[in-house]
């Protein structure tokens, strides 16, 4: 079964769909909402948009007559899978020859996961970050792929674009999620109702309230992924008379310190109630949120398989 899952994990979605549920389209899709399925006669009544004029005009061409081919379409609603990454510079605090969490890792293995189970599954998939690429200056440009679903070569596509773009600097603005979720906004038509979009950071600068009801209210299905470090963002080591270099998760800055045993027992604290803080702020926006803490892959599978079980036990509850 893990091995299954470090292919695809199942992705099923909140809400009942009122087309093509996810997963469910046979076609490939090629551009547009909606997929045609079947081809009939014209019949009257049907609106003029769905006649196949090139259709028919072969046809009636090889008939001498004049013959109308109508297009019968998929429901306009199959989802997407859209990935949007954080990049601010604390999204790269550990390096990875240390034995913490590389995020830039684990993000990419958590993309490229749930890329295959988009594929798997015949759904769409897109990308999006914010933050400098090759040829750009400005570290706030969105870097945006278009949901499609192309097969293997658009698959190839976004696992190279993924990876190159993690293999930038993470670089991006300390607002960059709050500016990601304003163009995503601008993107309605491209990401269908009921799309998937997870979210993918540590959340330690979290953007505020109004932009997640926003998001949420777009219809999407929005799935926060967080990616912390179990020993120094979920907790705090026992450091206590040690001097350690430190730095600021959400701007990166290093020093040197040497904490006591009563700082370290507050950093504990703190990183334990800001972790329970955000999963309640998630909860009470109705989203499951992921909780990463390893770029292990089988460890990555086993969370997300975890998830999804969730998600069909309250799906076959409703």
């Amino acid at each position: 079964m893990l091995e299954e899952a470090l292919d695809s994990i199942p992705l099923y979605p909140r809400r009942r769909l009122l087309g093509t549920p996810s997963g469910g389209s046979i076609s490939v899709r090629r551009g547009g909402r909606s997929d045609a399925i079947s081809s009939r006669p014209y019949r009257p009544g049907d609106q003029v948009q769905m006649i196949d004029w090139k259709a028919s005009a072969r046809l009636s061409s090889a008939r001498n007559d004049d013959e109308f081919i109508v297009r019968e379409r998929r429901a306009e609603e199959t989802p997407a899978v859209v990935l949007v990454v954080d990049r601010r510079p604390g999204m790269a605090l550990y390096p990875r020859d240390l034995p913490w969490l590389h995020k830039p890792d684990a993000i990419r293995r958590i993309a490229h996961l749930l890329i295959r189970s988009a594929v798997h599954q015949r759904a769409l998939v897109g990308y999006l970050d914010i933050a400098s690429h090759p040829g750009e200056t400005d570290a706030g440009t969105p870097f945006w792929r278009a949901p499609r679903a192309e097969a293997g070569a658009w698959s190839a596509t976004v696992h190279d674009d993924v990876d190159a773009s993690l293999s930038d600097a993470f670089d991006a603005p300390q607002d960059g999620l709050e500016r990601a979720f304003e163009f995503l906004a601008t993107r309605r038509s491209a990401v269908p109702l009921g799309s998937f979009v997870f979210v993918v950071s540590d959340f330690i600068v979290l953007p505020p309230i109004d932009a997640w009801t926003q998001l949420v209210g777009r219809g999407w299905d929005v799935v926060p992924v967080i990616v912390q470090d179990p020993v120094w963002e979920q907790s705090f080591p026992p450091i206590d008379g040690v001097l350690v270099t430190l730095a600021d998760a959400a701007g990166g800055q290093a020093r040197r310190v040497r904490l006591g045993a009563r700082d370290v027992t507050q950093r504990r604290r703190e990183n334990t109630q800001r972790l329970e803080a955000l999963q309640a702020h998630f909860a009470r926006l109705g989203l499951d949120a992921v909780l990463v803490g390893s770029a292990d892959p089988e460890q990555l599978a086993e969370v997300f398989l975890e998830w999804a079980r969730l998600r069909l036990e309250r799906g076959s509850a409703r």
